[in-house]
């Protein structure tokens, strides 16, 4: 990889983890489904007029938009909003790579070797471990929202890589049209209308600064950049870089937001992060069939061409 594309992934993966950061910021400005919302509907426009028609079937778009964009970035802005810190959620998300794993297995047949299943159960420790660290110091529900996440995750990758999208940019952002008036309903008959069109009328720079960032930056830069890469590189040379995106979300929550890293999310993080070393960057039994590795490897997905990794998106 030429140091040009070595400094691209990895300002990628910084961008994916100061992402979280931005949100928590975000999420002082907002209701969290009304945020998500936004999110989704300022990166599906003007794109959307730019990319052309979808080329994969609706209901891809449809069931990866409802998944992912409902469920999976529904969850984890509500738990943040609910007291979730940002770096740790960056942390936690990454379970998806064991969620991925198993509902692959279950769904297209993938066997999974034994050095994933022991992948499986360090991430899964870590888990443990960064849920008795955040049960001693916050909401263990709000925990539970991002593992949920999490598995929401997991079953969008699984959907897209049968979606098999032969462009990713341009399924990325006809699936980011879907969640915006669902979340837009859930929003209005949870967080109330008042809430709602408080948080419009009170919209200040800084509010639009982080629609910008998590719509334009994160997902259509991010997004755009990771499947430039995973075209011009093999997914395994690519996929290790999203294992810094824990490293960059704690970071910027503790530079910015000044969260602590106690020992015990440390422990978490270097279990969480071998465990899914392991099991996203070792090859599937089943050739014809195995999810992508990178796919799992890499934190927020969504499609690509079916010779190399779905894309994530953040």
């Amino acid at each position: 990889m030429r140091p040009s594309h070595l400094l691209l992934a990895v300002l990628v993966a910084a961008v994916w983890g100061v992402n979280f950061t931005v949100i928590e910021i975000g999420l002082d400005h907002f209701p969290p489904l009304l945020f998500s919302a936004l999110r989704f509907l300022v990166a599906a426009l003007p794109a959307v007029f730019l990319v052309g028609r979808p080329k994969v079937a609706w209901k891809w778009i449809v069931a990866v938009g409802l998944v992912l964009g409902v469920a999976k970035f529904g969850l984890v802005f509500v738990g943040m909003d609910t007291g979730m810190p940002a770096g740790l959620s960056s942390l936690v998300l990454q379970i998806q790579a064991v969620f991925t794993a198993v509902i692959a297995a279950a769904v297209l047949g993938e066997r999974p070797t034994g050095v994933k299943v022991l992948g499986m159960v360090v991430a899964l420790a870590g888990i443990g471990v960064a849920a008795l660290d955040e049960g001693a110091s916050g909401p263990l529900g709000a925990f539970v929202l991002v593992v949920g996440a999490a598995a929401a995750w997991g079953l969008s990758n699984v959907l897209t890589r049968k979606a098999s999208p032969p462009d990713a940019l341009n399924f990325m952002v006809w699936v980011s049209t879907v969640p915006v008036l669902p979340l837009l309903a859930l929003s209005l008959a949870t967080e109330g209308p008042s809430q709602d069109l408080a948080a419009l009328r009170g919209l200040d720079w800084q509010g639009a600064g982080t629609i910008l960032f998590v719509a334009w930056v994160s997902t259509v830069f991010g997004f755009g950049a990771w499947g430039w890469l995973l075209h011009r590189h093999p997914a395994s040379t690519v996929a290790p870089f999203s294992l810094l995106v824990p490293v960059f979300g704690m970071s910027s929550a503790a530079l910015f937001l000044g969260e602590s890293v106690t020992p015990l999310r440390w422990c978490a993080a270097a279990l969480l992060v071998g465990g899914v070393a392991l099991t996203t960057l070792t090859p599937a039994r089943r050739g014809r069939d195995r999810l992508p590795d990178a796919v799992a490897a890499r934190p927020e997905p969504v499609g690509r061409p079916p010779a190399r990794a779905e894309e994530p998106v953040r």
